[in-house]
């Protein structure tokens, strides 16, 4: 199917997702005055719309960047036709209500009613939101979506932070990051030693191990960091969305494949008491509205790259694979990370054997009903 059937398909799927949404949300409309739930406080007369929810939604990455940034719109113009202006929900940029790496727990502590983040940044305080957000040589988007949906992903999801007074609701799947910036190509585990690098998740504490000296930064100060030398290199994105950010003006060779994140997701956070509150019916527009953001966020994100990476010999940069042995090395880490994060906290061993077991399956599937990529 070309890229441009596969846009299509997504745009028909969201439009059939909202249709339904303003079905269900017209039914959840009640006179004007008689509804307004959690997080609104508007009032109005006969013939004006009632804001049912009326949130703000701080978010870890800025709306200039596709897919990443992006996505949130999305959902919030979605979630306000849907329901004709009654879920009308303000966006902010990183660092404007809260920082960038606390939106969970601001919202855990309902400073805000909701939030648009990667679990990632919650690793510190949650081990396994490490897994629910990027897993090196981990799923592929379609199959941690089709975990996450169909199998256990979303239920342990809400197990691990309904204990934090949150509700998360997967809204964004993307492909692989690419493995890095760099201002020299990496031709051995030699290269890695003492490289200074921004790196995030499970990943990161990989490359740590390996020799390197992996630090975790937002996305507005990485640039910075590279032109003072503070850093040697940095990952951050898809390559689309690492053009925003300008990384190539600097570090001029982008390596792959992505190893670390071959899939990256990114959910809407809401406050538990707050979710708990709202009507199934605004709760079903939610799930609607996340879920053709996630199909959305895969189409996109999978449609910019190959253009952008063509473009790469007008701005000097190089594009090049991360030796065999390197990635081999880097896979052998890996597994060992992860097993002694299993060992120490309960939550992320279930977690990982839910996601193992799930692709053990999975791969049965994978390996006899596609084509092998030498034939793509």
């Amino acid at each position: 199917m070309s890229r441009s059937k596969i846009t299509n398909t997504s745009a028909a799927f969201a439009v059939a997702i909202a249709f339904l949404a303003g079905l269900i949300g017209s039914l959840a409309l009640r006179p004007a005055g008689e509804q307004v739930a959690a997080g609104s406080g508007d009032s109005a007369s006969t013939g004006e719309v009632v804001r049912r929810v009326h949130w703000r939604l701080p978010l870890s990455f800025q709306t200039t960047m596709p897919v990443l940034g992006d996505n949130p719109i999305y959902v919030t113009e979605s979630l306000r036709a849907a329901s004709g202006g009654a879920v009308d929900i303000r966006l902010f940029e990183p660092g404007e209500v809260v920082p960038a790496f606390g939106i969970s727990e601001a919202v855990r502590d309902g400073k805000i009613e909701a939030g648009y983040t990667w679990l990632g940044y919650d690793q510190g305080r949650i081990p396994s939101s490490a897994l629910l957000a990027a897993v090196p040589f981990g799923m592929e988007p379609w199959e941690y979506a089709a975990w996450w949906f169909e199998g256990e992903g979303s239920g342990l999801a809400a197990e691990i932070y309904h204990q934090r007074n949150v509700h998360p609701l997967l809204c964004s799947t993307i492909g692989p990051e690419t493995a890095g910036w760099y201002r020299k190509p990496i031709k051995g585990l030699d290269d890695l030693q003492g490289l200074k690098i921004r790196f995030s998740g499970l990943g990161g504490m990989v490359l740590n191990e390996i020799g390197a000296s992996a630090t975790l930064m937002a996305g507005g100060e990485i640039f910075a960091a590279l032109e003072k030398g503070t850093l040697d290199a940095t990952e951050y994105s898809m390559p689309a969305i690492d053009e925003i950010l300008g990384f190539h003006k600097i570090a001029k060779y982008n390596l792959f494949p992505g190893w670390h994140q071959p899939s990256t997701s990114t959910h809407l956070l809401i406050n538990l008491d707050i979710w708990n509150e709202l009507s199934a019916a605004d709760q079903a527009l939610f799930e609607m509205a996340c879920t053709a953001a996630t199909m959305r966020a895969i189409t996109r994100g999978e449609s910019l790259q190959g253009a952008q990476i063509q473009g790469f010999a007008d701005k000097g940069v190089t594009a090049a694979k991360l030796p065999d042995d390197v990635i081999e090395e880097l896979k052998r880490v890996s597994l060992e990370v992860i097993n002694e994060e299993a060992a120490k906290d309960a939550d992320f061993k279930r977690v990982w054997e839910s996601q193992q077991a799930f692709h053990e399956q999975y791969q049965v599937w994978k390996e006899w009903g596609y084509l092998p990529r030498n034939f793509n």
